[in-house]
């Protein structure tokens, strides 16, 4: 018989754990942290494992979903904006499946972990699995707000049209979310996680640019439309302090070549004028000739306005 106070005292620990592992990591996860997990009440409660659905042996129903970068899955967000999540294997009846569909019917919240890059992986909490869609062997996939888990007399999930709009609106920002750190993700890895300007290492520091801004129509967030920066970087080129000409030679704009300041401006910014910035290692990934042709269009208006 399931035991749903046990259940939702591994569930309650569960979010409190990740909480507490994402204020030490940031938003992305190593694999190993999350294999690993924690202990409850004497017994190691890993959150992921070599399988999509995870239920650790703690528990009698999974605890979590999971995305793998370029997995076999076709998992991604359909036209309702809510994540479609693939069965495993076409069984139907197959015991993860079962899982997951007795998890939907008593509204219990899992955890969500999409794989930016291999080893690498954004959590996302609670989300509830919504509509069961054998027909395209997949399940719908809701976003809630950490508030609504279910688990608590204030969080209780009563169901309606306000928490199908909420969960629309927190899944709208979730896939915003994901997106933004799958670009960040892949950015730095093919920067070999350094300022592109400045060679700073520590990822904390670092950013991911977006050569031409995804608001624009070719703005796309593939890793050609972006620069690995460091923070003051990312400013200065947001700002055209500086520019990168299209032949990877960064150009400082020359009022701020003139200026007389401390040594930041002088050594950060002044002195990578005429140097060429790092590229990734592989060819593809290198920023696109036309997108910077298009930037530095726009420096050069800037740098020259009266």
């Amino acid at each position: 018989m399931f035991d749903r106070r046990h259940d939702t005292r591994v569930r309650q620990a569960t979010f409190e754990w990740l909480q507490s592992v994402v204020a030490i990591h940031g938003d992305v996860l190593p694999r190993e942290v999350l294999a690993g997990g924690f202990t409850f009440e004497g017994s190691r409660v890993p959150l992921l494992g070599p399988q999509g659905i995870f239920k650790p042996a703690v528990m009698e129903v999974p605890l979590s979903i999971t995305t793998a970068p370029k997995g076999p899955y076709g998992d991604g967000f359909g036209p309702d904006g809510l994540l479609r999540y693939k069965y495993r294997g076409e069984d139907l009846h197959h015991r993860d499946n079962r899982g997951l569909r007795f998890a939907m019917e008593q509204q219990l919240p899992l955890v969500y972990f999409h794989g930016l890059v291999p080893g690498r992986y954004l959590a996302t909490w609670p989300v509830f699995l919504v509509q069961d869609r054998p027909e395209l062997l997949e399940f719908s996939v809701a976003v809630d707000d950490a508030v609504y888990t279910g688990l608590t007399a204030e969080s209780t999930w009563k169901g309606g049209e306000t928490t199908e709009i909420r969960r629309g609106y927190v899944t709208t920002v979730a896939r915003r979310r994901i997106h933004q750190q799958a670009f960040r993700e892949r950015v730095l890895r093919a920067y070999r996680h350094q300022c592109a300007l400045c060679r700073l290492r520590h990822d904390q520091l670092l950013d991911a640019a977006h050569i031409v801004p995804d608001a624009d129509p070719e703005g796309e967030p593939t890793v050609s439309n972006g620069l690995a920066l460091c923070h003051l970087h990312h400013r200065a080129f947001d700002r055209f302090f500086l520019g990168v000409r299209p032949d990877y030679i960064i150009e400082v704009r020359p009022d701020i070549l003139a200026e007389s300041d401390g040594p930041t401006l002088r050594y950060a910014i002044q002195g990578i004028h005429g140097q060429a910035i790092g590229l990734p290692q592989r060819k593809e990934n290198h920023p696109s000739v036309l997108l910077l042709e298009s930037r530095y269009e726009r420096f050069l208006e800037v740098a020259t306005a009266p």
